[in-house]
């Protein structure tokens, strides 16, 4: 993308790997991965499987450097700190609109709300009060993967492998780059749950 983002923050790391192992390979003209680093100091990552792919790519190496170090010899040198990440604003609480919509399969359905949240919470969080203030509509269910908290379920509708659907977040149109347990929206946001393909 136009910003450095390479797929999303969760590919990041692995991309920047595949990209630096394989330099060589771009000649005669040459990556610049500048833009790509600014996007992942810039991020304030929390899932220790995206922290795991995008900390060999910080230090230079990949994970087919793995098989040639020699542990006994290796030694521990201060990392280089990650920038903090900026304040989310100073409202001690934000108002989020958000809206599910299924018209893919079944009785089709588009039904939106506004909740309160307090300032920096996450995707997930607004998603539970609207479920708490609206549960007949705003139900859903969740499972905990390697990479976070993954929506399987929304108002009823189910995410299936077999029919390659899920529940896919927008906001103002764009697919979120995080996923709904670390996403924080800002104050006025508008987050989109589609139900769709892939």
């Amino acid at each position: 993308k136009g910003n450095g983002m390479i797929g999303d923050i969760y590919s990041m790391g692995l991309a920047l790997q595949v990209l630096e192992a394989t330099r060589k390979f771009y000649a005669p003209r040459n990556w610049d991965c500048a833009q790509a680093f600014s996007v992942v100091y810039a991020h304030d990552y929390q899932h220790p499987m995206a922290i795991a792919q995008v900390l060999p790519a910080l230090v230079g190496k990949s994970y087919l450097d793995a098989a040639g170090l020699d542990c006994a010899a290796t030694k521990m040198s201060p990392s280089r700190q990650l920038p903090l990440s900026p304040r989310q604003g100073t409202h001690t609480s934000i108002q989020v609109h958000y809206s599910i919509t299924n018209k893919l399969q079944g009785k089709h359905f588009h039904y939106s709300t506004s909740v309160t949240v307090p300032s920096g919470s996450t995707l997930l969080q607004v998603m539970e009060v609207a479920a708490e203030e609206n549960p007949q509509t705003f139900s859903f269910q969740t499972e905990q993967t390697s990479w976070g908290t993954y929506v399987t379920s929304i108002h009823g509708l189910a995410a299936s492998t077999d029919d390659r659907t899920y529940w896919q977040f927008l906001s103002a149109g764009n697919a979120l780059e995080e996923g709904v347990g670390t996403y924080k929206p800002q104050d006025g946001e508008h987050i989109q749950a589609v139900f769709t393909t892939y």
